[in-house]
């Protein structure tokens, strides 16, 4: 997996892009490439990579793991592993089309899988736990294999190079999806290399990511003591597995886990008048002090019923976000919205730390 670290580095690079259709109707990606595209100069072709939910209609109720490989060697062994944990419904190489502008990818494959039931039942934990564990044991100890997409019926597309690249590359406008998210990448603290190209995942979350984490130490650890390995050390992952454990393990709805991850400044919470909420908030604060986000930062949070977007509490990085019909579009810069929606009902752009939650309506979920 080539490593191109170095050759350029401005820190406050990256591009993001997003698109959901409430309605659940699905549209390729083509839509997604254009936009990403037009934020070329946010790049430097490190990393670009897309997110797309609904692809798989045909295998929706099974697993879809996304893998690179290093060599055939490492291939064996880690489908060894994946047979003594799964059934395998099918596996394939995933199709791709050499591009002149992409070097030195590595083996990239796809399996679609069910967890088998005796293992579940052995170590007493839920379907997802399972995978989750899968997952975390094959990035930490199969050296040269990235599980780098484990949800149903999404998948994630990335690697070394601009975005609109890795698009054509991976043949994304074959693809119809209800949601898809793009990244392009400046690395800053981690080598640009396949695997650490972003979306980042786990199971259906997906993150694309602007900016920089300087609370990333606190909330590695923090993540850690909850069995992730953040084999990759970088502020995305983290992210990633923030929620994850809030909402999944945790248990904790999509709108409280925003308040952990963007808790109110102590100031505003002394001003806070309902008393109900001044405690809540308190004791958010107090409970996952170790989970709150700091640093310059703008994510879109992808999962199989919408997405989420979010920036910093002081908005040290740009977000703009416009509705047209049962679409939403969220971007770095209005410019990427208009490219391929020229007439939006409305376009603006939320305060810092504001979440924007885009879901699809009930019937469609």
């Amino acid at each position: 997996m080539i490593n191109k670290e170095g050759k350029v580095k401005i820190p406050s690079g990256c591009a993001i892009t997003g698109i959901i259709d409430k309605n659940g109707n699905k549209f390729n990606g083509e839509d997604i490439i254009k936009s990403i595209a037009l934020m070329h100069e946010r790049s430097n072709g490190l990393g670009g990579g897309f997110a797309a939910y609904g692809i798989y209609p045909e295998y929706k109720d099974f697993y879809a793991l996304h893998i690179f490989f290093d060599d055939f060697n490492i291939k064996i062994q880690t489908e060894d592993y994946i047979k003594k944990n799964f059934d395998i419904i099918n596996s394939e190489s995933i199709p791709t089309k050499k591009n002149p502008k992409i070097y030195d990818p590595p083996l990239i494959w796809r399996y679609f899988l069910n967890p088998k039931k005796d293992n579940i039942e052995k170590k007493e934990i839920d379907e997802k736990e399972f995978v989750f564990k899968c997952v975390m044991e094959i990035n930490k100890n199969f050296k040269g294999a990235y599980i780098f997409s484990s949800g149903k019926n999404m998948g994630v597309f990335k690697g070394v190079g601009y975005p609109e690249d890795i698009g054509k590359f991976f043949l994304l406008d074959t693809y119809e999806a209800y949601i898809w998210t793009a990244h392009g990448r400046f690395p800053t603290n981690t080598p640009g290399w396949w695997g650490g190209a972003h979306p980042f995942t786990l199971l259906n979350w997906s993150v694309v990511h602007n900016g920089e984490i300087s609370s990333y130490d606190a909330n590695r650890r923090f993540v850690e003591m909850y069995g992730y390995i953040c084999t990759l050390k970088t502020d995305t992952e983290v992210i990633t597995f923030l929620f994850d454990m809030l909402i999944r393990k945790h248990n904790i709805p999509l709108k409280k886990a925003i308040k952990i991850v963007v808790a109110p400044f102590w100031d505003d919470i002394e001003k806070e008048i309902d008393p109900s909420l001044k405690k809540e908030l308190k004791s958010i604060r107090s409970v996952y002090a170790s989970a709150l986000i700091n640093g310059p930062f703008s994510i879109i949070l992808g999962f199989e019923d919408g997405i989420l977007a979010l920036n910093d509490r002081i908005k040290l990085r740009p977000l703009v976000v416009a509705t047209k019909d049962a679409k939403t579009y969220i971007s770095s810069e209005e410019s990427a919205i208009r490219v391929i929606c020229n007439n939006p009902d409305k376009v603006w752009m939320p305060a810092g730390g504001e979440p924007i939650i885009a879901l699809l309506k009930k019937e469609y979920r």
